[in-house]
């Protein structure tokens, strides 16, 4: 089999949902937000990356998340956003939003997936957990929607597309699972 470190970090990289209280340093989250603008795009570039890193900020977003978790008709989503214990970001100290531009020519959805993808490798191959996460994006069908939008300093015309949180890893990282087989069909 091939590899190189490019593909051991594919393979190491897991969803960490248990972080230190740490901060990450602006050196990591500089290199993980340049990796992310260096994601494949069709050519415009149409998406904005939104760092969090306010504790007050990062709960209230929790919270709004919940709220919009109960308006749901996903009884599983519903369970979450009242127990009282669930926190949607892990407590992780960074989280990124990845929001792109409504009005790009093109499907946005895959480019800015692409750059949330970029994010989460690159902050594996620096020892920096992450975890995509979509939960924290129903703080935005909530009440304080409108309001986050704007103290999140979100551009105009710009959707919440893609979340990640980011930080120091707190638990001992297991074994990927197996992948499932008869994923591939080749066809030569």
């Amino acid at each position: 089999m091939i590899t190189n470190e490019t593909l051991k970090v594919i393979r190491q990289r897991r969803s960490i949902r248990s972080f230190k209280e740490e901060q990450i340093k602006d050196e990591e989250i500089q290199a993980i937000l340049e990796a992310g603008m260096y994601a494949p795009n069709a050519g415009n570039q149409a998406w904005h990356f939104t760092v969090i890193q306010n504790k007050k900020l990062l709960e209230k977003l929790n919270l709004a998340a919940k709220q919009g978790a109960q308006q749901m008709d996903i009884e599983h989503l519903r369970a979450l956003s009242n127990d009282k214990e669930f926190n949607c970001l892990y407590h992780a100290p960074t989280l990124i939003i990845v929001s792109g531009d409504e009005k790009a020519f093109v499907p946005l959805e895959a480019d800015c997936a692409a750059a949330t993808q970029n994010l989460l490798l690159a902050a594996e191959s620096i020892g920096v957990g992450a975890c995509w996460i979509f939960f924290v994006l129903l703080a935005f069908n909530s009440p304080l929607g409108t309001e986050l939008r704007n103290e999140l300093k979100l551009p105009e015309g710009y959707k919440p597309y893609y979340t990640a949180v980011f930080g120091y890893k707190d638990d001992i990282v297991g074994d990927v699972q197996d992948r499932k087989p008869n994923l591939i069909t080749y066809i030569r």
